[in-house]
């Protein structure tokens, strides 16, 4: 079976390299020279030489506040202008089988809630959430178009060795000494290891459907705090009570949206914001290792 990766130098998409089954050929496609495929997606209609059995799009521009019109825009380059150059790319002669879209739960638009199903109303309005829901209707419009069968991962804090993001500063955070849990950190949140997105990325391509992945436990902060804190050789992750918080995120409102805190911050970090992944279960038998017991921070 021949798989088209893209993303492939991303965080998700390292982990679907390494654990792509030997007896597949798995060629990628992204902006560098060392890719089978050279091509910026956000721009140009990448040229293909084969067919390819199944797509994974993994690539695509994840979180990050815009701070103008340009910032914002580029996420509708990335994520919407680039999924339809490539879906334009796999047309002819013969389109792939299966087409696998690296999505996210930030469709939801929600900061909390728990055990959201996956027909819950799709309500971001953020560029990120908002040019991912654009995506994905591109992606099932085309798939049905082509009779591909049609693969939607909604995926939650994805979580690995040697991290990007807001889970990679947390890491830096408690390893420098100035992290601190608020309130507890009781809010617990979705999240799920990138190597069990990989291994079992080929089941769900092979049914279709619209799925959210967690682990299935959703760990707390404080969890997930003492769980880094050990492993880096540190002693216990101090705690800011909610009270200090809030002022500190009522200085931040007055501040603007870029302070470190600010109400809009504080809300997300102490509520719970959890997924119901139990439909993948049934369907292609989703079976996670939990995030507390196989995350290891490098």
């Amino acid at each position: 079976m021949k798989i088209l990766l893209t993303g492939a130098k991303g965080f998700l998409g390292k982990n679907i390299n390494f654990y792509s089954p030997q007896l597949h050929i798995l060629e990628s496609l992204g902006r560098s020279a060392s890719f089978e495929y050279t091509c910026d997606l956000s721009r140009e209609v990448p040229k293909l030489r084969d067919d390819f059995d199944v797509l994974i799009h993994a690539a695509g521009k994840a979180h990050q506040i815009p701070k103008n019109e340009e910032q914002t825009q580029e996420f509708y380059k990335v994520n919407v202008q680039g999924t339809a150059n490539l879906l334009n790319a796999i047309e002819s002669p013969r389109p792939p089988r299966s087409f696998i879209f690296i999505s996210t739960v930030a469709v939801y638009g929600l900061n909390q809630g728990n055990l959201i199903t996956e027909d819950a109303p799709l309500l971001a309005n953020d560029p990120y959430g908002h040019s991912k829901i654009q995506a994905e209707q591109l992606v099932q419009e085309w798939c049905k178009k082509h009779e591909v069968i049609c693969t939607i991962l909604r995926l939650p804090l994805v979580v690995g060795s040697n991290p990007p993001g807001n889970l990679g500063a947390m890491i830096k955070g408690i390893q420098k000494g100035y992290y601190f849990n608020i309130d507890g950190g009781k809010a617990r949140k979705s999240m799920v290891l990138a190597e069990d997105i990989a291994k079992y990325i080929l089941k769900a391509g092979d049914v279709g459907g619209i799925y959210n992945l967690t682990d299935g436990y959703h760990p707390n902060f404080e969890e997930l705090s003492q769980l880094i804190a050990k492993q880096s050789g540190k002693d216990k992750v101090l705690n800011i009570p909610y009270l200090p918080a809030k002022i500190a995120a009522i200085i931040g409102d007055l501040a603007g949206k870029f302070a470190p805190l600010n109400t809009e911050k504080l809300n997300k970090i102490t509520s719970t914001l959890t997924f119901d992944d139990s439909k993948a279960r049934t369907a292609f038998g989703w079976n996670p290792i939990p995030v507390l017991e196989g995350f290891k921070i490098n």
